[in-house]
């Protein structure tokens, strides 16, 4: 056998226009140091991608890749899924930037296939079977837990259905056994296989296996990995040793295969001669599972009830615990938080005869494209379904469960890789010419990307009016809060999403549940142009817990309560709980009570019975569908109310909080002074005065669903029509604790002409965008 280790150089040429686009986005965002990434791959590094505290580094395009090809054709929906308009754009830069270079994604040698990255989905394409499987489901057999698994009190609810712990030693990055992709492609004179792995810091820590063929009976597994499945050989890949083997007798078979490994892609390629295994045009049984291995006794490495440095943990009962942590060719993962359901389950009884593709080589040598749409191995049309995304973003390779974020104001998540799962709900309806809407729907601390999977309430959402697209990020974790990397995944997803799917990007809601909740209030301030309409559930108005008049134990400055006067445009609804035992009834009541005498429109129901979690056990959302239905945000209204809190903003990560509808470059005068700086602008171009809001109402009414009957009392407001008034060239403004604004003259329907009503209570300075002219107060 041989053993080849390869960096891939990029060009010069395409080294400078990566340069470029890196300091053209950097610039945009308020970057700027000097950083940089080299494309060699080493153990040591473990093939780090981006730095900590940069933003897109890397040059978007493969260095020998082609990720596009004449597989299935992949338009790019953005500039119809996004907003297009003239600036500022809604929301943060990071929404619009291009795709990020992702190793793990990219294609050398001879494979050229795009990745499918619909997770428990293959597809034939350019002469290669790819399967694509899920994130962070390397959790092995269900057993009794690892006494000293942090995951059970991080992940609460959304705890996995397998039990085992990674070894303490980081090389093993709490992830080493996570299976990206495997793919099989026919080539001159053998067959070639590509395991993509998550993580990769030492190859000789990792053991792969591979079943070739069927058998009238399951066969062991070989090099004590104590599973079993139908085969005719067995493929074991090791760190860079390569071995066939015979299922039914154990003989080594020849010649022997050879083995490329490429760390910074954190690929294993394994060439198999065809006068060792030959599989000619047949159907193929293939099977494959991950686990680690045991170098000085080379077999895999088998876990014990509690993990060491040196050896995993989580096999509890099990006398004899299989060795893999992760099981490729999973087409049928039921709903669970980490689609580990099955595994678990297989992989505790020791077989795994259920989880295998029968791969087609005649479709392979013809060349044939076949995503096999909607078919039970295929990639998914409608309905739930788990998505990849690259981050620009990878703190370290893997997992860290050593340090959870609580409600603190400042969190990296737990999983720190660049790859990061999502889950999307593709409606059955047709898509309209003009999209599909988009929601997001964020989930609660302690749950995950799949809290909602299978849920009514993500196809009620789903369903509802023309259709929409409904979305849940992981958020690097169970309880980022969506600040810092979990804040920016949640965008980064939404940008995937809108390059994948037509999306009408004017019908945007957002919605969450509890932490999920308390995004809802913070994105919805933050950015409220990119939303029509916004239903929160049980979330807190701050991090952590806020009972007025105390502070909230997440901080002041985490409070979305001072944000609310830039829901001016923004109707809202708030689901809460008279007895919630999470959080407070009064900080809640409070957050309903500033809308109200802001005069804005919501609807604040209280339900009288059940406590933090009814409403989702109880899971009927068709009021909310209602309310949301197939609203459009108002891009441009004549009256525009933001608050800034720099304090929310995360320079690194390109979010900030400085811009709204047509104001931008909101700068707080003197943060010293105070934290926070308001701005009130009027355009009286547009002929419209403020709707006139009506007095408080009350209501009540009933929710029927899996709990039974659950009945709310309603408080709420609404609007008007916008009143008529005289159009005129002027606008009016009153800022507070605001040093400087730009306004879009154009969207603001103003000309350079156009008169200036400031209220200051200190310097500001207004820039007229368009019309090269700048007033100093």
């Amino acid at each position: 056998m041989t053993f080849k280790r390869h960096d891939t150089k990029r060009e010069s040429t395409r080294t400078l226009i990566a340069a470029s686009i890196a300091g053209l986005f950097l610039a945009a965002c308020g970057g700027g140091q000097d950083q940089t990434s080299s494309t060699t791959s080493t153990a040591s590094t473990g093939g780090m991608l981006l730095a900590d505290s940069t933003l897109s580094l890397l040059d978007p395009l493969a260095p020998t890749s082609d990720l596009g090809g004449a597989d299935t054709p992949q338009p790019d929906y953005s500039s119809q899924s996004l907003y297009s308009g003239p600036g500022p754009r809604p929301g943060p830069d990071i929404l619009y930037a291009a795709p990020p270079r992702a190793p793990q994604l990219e294609n050398t040698g001879v494979w050229k296939a795009r990745p499918i990255l619909v997770s428990g989905a293959s597809a034939y394409r350019r002469g290669e079977f790819l399967y694509q499987d899920f994130l962070y489901d390397d959790r092995g057999a269900k057993a009794l837990p690892d006494p000293n698994d942090k995951r059970v009190g991080q992940e609460t609810f959304s705890n996995s259905a397998g039990t085992y712990t990674y070894p303490t030693d980081p090389a093993y990055a709490g992830n080493a056994a996570d299976i990206v992709e495997l793919r099989i492609k026919p080539v001159s004179g053998a067959t070639a296989f590509r395991v993509t792995m998550n993580s990769l810091l030492d190859a000789e820590k990792l053991g792969i296996t591979i079943a070739l063929g069927n058998s009238a009976a399951p066969q062991a597994f070989p090099f004590g990995a104590n599973v079993s499945a139908p085969a005719e050989y067995f493929l074991t890949v090791h760190g860079n040793q390569a071995v066939l083997t015979n299922a039914q007798t154990g003989t080594v078979v020849s010649p022997a295969p050879t083995v490329n490994i490429d760390m910074q892609r954190r690929q294993f390629e394994v060439i198999v001669p065809a006068n060792a295994w030959n599989p000619g045009k047949n159907v193929v049984r293939v099977a494959a599972g991950a686990g680690l291995w045991d170098t000085a006794n080379n077999r895999y490495l088998l876990p014990a009830v509690t993990a060491s440095a040196s050896a995993p943990g989580g096999s509890g009962q099990l006398t004899a615990p299989p060795a893999f942590f992760n099981v490729a060719f999973r087409f049928g993962e039921p709903t669970g938080y980490w689609r580990d359901t099955a595994q678990a389950d297989a992989l505790a009884k020791g077989d795994i005869s259920g989880f295998y593709a029968n791969v087609d080589f005649a479709k392979l040598a013809a060349n044939v494209n076949d995503d096999m749409p909607g078919q039970p191995q295929g990639v998914p049309v409608s309905g739930p379904i788990n998505r990849i995304f690259a981050s620009r973003v990878e703190t370290r390779q893997g997992v860290d469960f050593s340090v959870g974020c609580g409600s603190a104001p400042s969190c990296k998540g737990e999983y720190l890789g660049q790859l990061q799962p999502y889950t999307v709900y593709l409606p059955s309806k047709t898509p309209p010419k003009t999209g599909y809407g988009f929601t997001l729907l964020l989930h609660s601390l302690g749950g995950n990307h799949n809290q909602y999977f299978g849920s009514n309430n993500q196809s009620q959402l789903g369903e509802r009016g023309q259709g929409h697209i409904v979305a849940t990020a992981l958020g690097r974790g169970p309880d980022g809060w969506y600040v810092e990397d979990a804040a920016a995944d949640t965008f980064e997803m939404w940008a995937d999403i809108a390059r994948n799917y037509p999306l009408n990007a004017d019908m945007t809601n957002i919605s969450g549940y509890s932490m999920g909740g308390h995004a809802t209030f913070k994105f919805s301030t933050r950015y409220p142009d990119l939303f029509a309409k916004a239903h929160a559930v049980v979330g807190p108005p701050a991090l952590g817990i806020w009972v007025p008049p105390t502070e909230p134990t997440g901080g002041d400055a985490t409070n979305t309560y001072n944000l609310l006067p830039g829901l001016r445009n923004i109707p809202i609804m708030m689901w809460v709980q008279a007895a919630d035992e999470l959080v407070p009834y009064a900080g809640t009541k409070t957050q309903a009570q500033r809308l109200d005498d802001l005069n804005y429109r919501y609807r604040f129901d209280t339900f009288t019975t059940g406590e933090h979690l009814t409403l989702a056990l109880h899971d009927n959302f068709a009021e909310s569908a209602s309310f949301l239905g197939d609203a459009i945000v108002n891009r441009n209204p004549a009256h525009v109310t933001y608050v800034a809190n720099p304090a929310m903003d995360v320079p690194a990560r390109g979010l900030f909080g400085n811009h709204a509808y047509w104001l931008s470059n909101i700068a707080v005068r003197d943060p010293a002074a105070g934290p926070r700086g308001s701005i009130d602008a009027v355009s009286r171009a547009f002929g419209e005065g403020d709707p006139v809001a009506s007095a408080t109402q009350a209501g009540a009414g009933a929710i029927t669903g899996k709990l039974g009957v659950q009945a709310y009392v309603s408080q709420f407001k609404t609007w008007s029509l916008p009143t008529v008034a005289l159009a005129a060239d002027r606008l009016d403004i009153v800022a507070r604790n605001v040093g400087s604004v730009s306004v879009n003259m154009q969207r603001a329907k103003l000309t350079c002409n156009a008169a200036l009503v400031v209220d200051t209570d200190g310097p500001l300075t207004v820039n007229l965008e368009g019309c090269n002219r700048q007033v100093k107060y």
